[in-house]
This record gives structure tokens, sequence and C-alpha cells, in this order.
């Protein structure tokens, strides 16, 4: 499917699209030729490109999608904090809430192009072989990286009848990302001169990528 060659853009639906990923997938998009809706928790948004709804509202997810009719679905909303102090949420909107959005783009009548859900490297746990590829076993260390991998395989249920693609993103970062992740938080201790700051697991090493970088795989990738 040439994109371009249509008559008019061709429409992106990105759930989460005021998330992190989600204002630079926007942008990413949007400099490519695209007309870009969105999906967000929160109400009282006005602008008429962006809905407000709730992954867990099948007849609301059902009516969204039924309106935007999109040719591309990018799917970032989710708890993504591994030490979300919900552990019932994380399951509800990961799993379940995928499971609801899958189900109302599988009713609609306009065919799509691309379905992308980001899961995450997290489902590979502790792994100790490098490289890491996408056929190492999973081995999720906590419950975040229990609900991606079991996303995954619910995902699995539609391989048949909507155009899916999953990702695994490891780590990135950039401008405007949540002060509870890593760098952000170092950043945020160093502009502060605070005297001490609380970590994790520092016995660890980690590369990271950037937030651009990542937005324009998930570009080429819908495109493919």
């Amino acid at each position: 499917m040439d994109f371009h060659s249509k008559s008019n853009p061709p429409k992106a639906l990105i759930t989460g699209i005021h998330g992190f990923t989600g204002r630079y997938l926007s942008k990413e998009l949007e400099a490519a030729g695209y007309e870009v809706f969105g999906l967000v928790h929160e109400s009282g948004i006005d602008d008429p490109s962006i809905y407000s709804g709730d992954l867990e509202n099948k007849q609301a997810l059902k009516e969204i999608v039924e309106e935007v009719e999109p040719d591309v679905v990018v799917h970032l909303a989710a708890v993504s904090f591994v030490a979300h102090d919900d552990v019932d949420a994380i399951y509800r909107v990961n799993i379940l809430g995928t499971r609801n959005l899958l189900q109302a783009l599988d009713a609609v009548k306009k065919p799509l192009h691309k379905v992308l859900i980001a899961s995450s490297a997290n489902v590979y746990g502790n792994a100790r072989e490098l490289p890491i590829t996408e056929s190492t076993p999973y081995n999720p260390a906590n419950d975040y990286a229990v609900s991606k991998m079991a996303m995954e395989e619910m995902a699995k249920l539609w391989f048949d009848r909507l155009p899916i693609i999953i990702t695994r993103p490891f780590n990135y970062t950039g401008v405007g990302q949540a002060k509870h992740f890593l760098i952000p938080k170092i950043v945020d201790h160093f502009r502060r001169n605070a005297d001490e700051i609380e970590l994790g697991n520092v016995d660890v090493e980690r590369d990271f990528s950037d937030v651009r970088d990542v937005v324009r795989l998930y570009r080429i990738l819908i495109e493919r």
C-alpha cells in the first residue's frame, strides 16, 4: 500500500498520544504526511482530532474507531512504569485494554494497513545470553513484564484477521520523559543539586536509544 499515492492523506490513530512516545510519534507521522488522530484517557480535550476514551470501555472504543476509520493504528497506551503501585491496573489496561482495542478494530469494515502494538523488552527478563533476539525465550521478572508477555500471546488470536506487528523496544529516553524514569530522574537530581538519589539495581548495564529514533522506526514499520 503506497500511502502517498492516495488522494487523501493516510489516517493514523495513536493510542496514548499524549504520552512520552505518543507526542514524538505524532510529530513524526504528521511530518510524513499522515492525518493523525489520538486516543487519550483524560477528558475535556479541546481538539477534534483527539478522542477521550478508556481502553476498558468496549463501546467507546468501537465508536471512536468507526468514526476515525484509520489506515494504521499504533497502540502505545499502557501502564508503562514497572514499579506502578496498582498491579490490577497493569493487567487490566495492558491485557484487557489491548484486547478491547483489537476487538474494535476487527469489527471495522475498512481494511487496515498495519496495527503496531508496543510491547517491551522487559518480556526477556534478566536474560544472560547476548545478543537478545526475537527468538530469546520469555523470562518476565515483574508484573509489568508478565502483562506484556500475556498481551503478546493474546494478540496472536487476531493474527489471521488483523495486520499486527509487535515491537519490543529496549530502554529509550528523551526530553519530556517522566521524572520517575532513570535518565530524567538523574538529570532532575543534578538540576536541584540534591545530596542523595534513590536508584534500583546499579549492577546492570543498559543501552539507551533516542525516542526520536524509536518513533522513526515505528513509522518505517507501519509503512512496510
